[in-house]
């Protein structure tokens, strides 16, 4: 369960008989700081035990508990001891119980702590528990470190390095707000080193601080393997039409780009849209955008990629996908093809996308953290009704096939995201040419003739644009049936992007 006090809730959990608590979190000082303050406010002392040195009292200036290095040793040590504490045991998913006669002493332990109103606490990863021992157990999320504590870390940090050599600080309030979300997903020990190194490489703490921490959220993402990470690139700019659409995300830049005057204002963060439509019209390019509009990190969840074969590994990656997300708020969070992963009718997994549909149901429905999700679907009407109901997502947009303006700005677009000169052809004619193209066949007809100009030695040329469009059928003629399903789904049921 997610932590809202850490002090509070980890000190009445133990005082209400919760011997074994697993907390999950990689930021080892901020948990040994939690420990410490919580050993104070309980009256108790703080061991810590490693497989290198047993148990060892914290603070004490001791030397450990004699011959408590093997974890047998130091479980009948718990098991004896009439004194409450509390122990830390560290490396604990490497070491733990494989036969009966460790889990027994396991257990004993644990009665033992919990008579005493002790605890035995581990961090980091969640190990893997025998079913004797998984029912003692409470696992605990520790919540990432707040936005003041990093506005406080930065403040420590200027004051540190003044004392040696002077600091400029070019941070518009704009700018230190978005250097606060992007520190968001770090630990303050990872903070603190990047943005030191940033500022001694310059002397100074400016807007290109904000790259840094960028690509070491990027490192961070990679690690995981579940989520992929982009930088941000896109913008409006290389969207074409979708006025509905960016007038409802302008409408909330603001919010997001200022979230304490926000929520003095009494609004919340955006809670996110399911973009449907025909394939090729831009539901992908929109996911990237939005994340450049507004300044934040955009990480693209695979569906895919949460899938193992052995069971109950695709929720726990899912879960681990999902406290990621939440880890690195304010984020856009983009799900591809939403109908991979939760289309509806699916039996042959044995019942597990309805598994992961339920959780997914229940982290969009409670979340806390600013994550905007941006789920994509090309065939929406294999969804969950559940899922697509209202209160699921701020709004459910179609994205139809361009209209011929549209698809004038489009193969404007791409001749320029090619170096050609976008003036030197007839955009309206290869539009008129071109009705019911999606946006990535139009792009495809730019790229086919700048192949054959190449080719041929030629410059690229409006008619050259007329004959690849000639040569094309697009979805809407080849698929007539499937595209006109989903515009009559759509009918009635969203709101329309275009």
């Amino acid at each position: 369960m997610p932590l809202a006090d850490p002090l509070r809730d980890a000190d009445l959990l133990i005082r209400s008989r919760h011997p074994f608590l697993l907390l999950e979190s990689e930021d080892r000082p901020r948990v040994e700081a939690l420990l410490r303050l919580l050993a104070d406010r309980m009256e108790r002392p703080l061991f810590r035990w490693t497989r290198s040195r047993g148990l060892v009292r914290d603070g004490a200036g001791s030397g450990p508990v004699y011959g408590t290095e093997p974890l047998e040793k130091a479980l009948r040590h718990l098991a004896a001891s009439e004194l409450p504490a509390l122990y830390l045991f560290e490396g604990l998913e490497a070491a733990l119980p494989g036969d009966a006669l460790l889990q027994s002493k396991f257990q004993e332990a644990l009665d033992r702590l919990e008579a005493t109103r002790g605890a035995m606490i581990h961090a980091g990863s969640l190990p893997e528990l025998p079913p004797s021992l998984r029912g003692r157990s409470t696992v605990l999320q520790l919540p990432g470190p707040s936005r003041e504590e990093f506005r406080e870390l930065v403040g420590r940090i200027l004051r540190d390095l003044n004392r040696k050599k002077p600091v400029e600080v070019n941070l518009t309030r704009a700018e230190l707000d978005q250097l606060l979300n992007q520190l968001s997903g770090l630990t303050l020990m990872e903070a603190e080193k990047i943005l030191t190194r940033s500022i001694l490489e310059d002397g100074q703490l400016g807007a290109g601080d904000l790259d840094a921490v960028s690509e070491a959220k990027r490192r961070i993402v990679e690690r995981e393997g579940l989520l992929e990470y982009y930088p941000v690139e896109s913008s409006f700019a290389e969207v074409a039409d979708l006025a509905g659409l960016k007038a409802w995300l302008r409408r909330r830049t603001a919010l997001v780009k200022e979230p304490e005057r926000a929520r003095e204002f009494g609004l919340s963060f955006p809670r996110g849209i399911l973009l449907a439509g025909v394939p090729g019209c831009g539901k992908s390019l929109c996911a990237r955008a939005v994340a450049g509009e507004w300044s934040l990190p955009l990480l693209k969840l695979d569906p895919s990629a949460l899938y193992n074969r052995y069971i109950g590994e695709t929720e726990k990656n899912f879960r681990r996908a999902m406290r990621l997300a939440e880890e690195m708020a304010p984020v856009v969070l983009w799900i591809d093809e939403l109908e991979k992963a939760f289309a509806s009718g699916e039996s042959e997994d044995g019942g597990v996308s309805r598994r992961v549909l339920g959780t997914f149901l229940s982290w969009l429905q409670d979340r806390k953290a600013d994550v905007f999700v941006l789920a994509t679907a090309n065939e929406v009407d294999r969804l969950p009704a559940e899922l697509v109901r209202k209160g699921r997502f701020d709004e459910l947009f179609f994205v139809d096939l361009p209209d011929p303006e549209s698809r004038a700005e489009i193969v404007r677009i791409h001749l320029r995201n090619r170096g050609r000169d976008a003036g030197k052809v007839d955009a309206e004619a290869v539009a008129r040419q071109t009705p019911g193209f999606s946006g990535a066949e139009l792009e495809q007809v730019v790229v086919s003739s700048l192949y054959a100009a190449f080719a041929d030695g030629n410059e690229l040329g409006t008619e050259l644009l007329l004959q690849e469009a000639a040569a094309t059928r697009p979805l809407s003629v080849t698929a007539r049936e499937r595209v006109d399903a989903l515009r009559r789904w759509a009918e009635g049921r969203t709101v329309s992007a275009n």
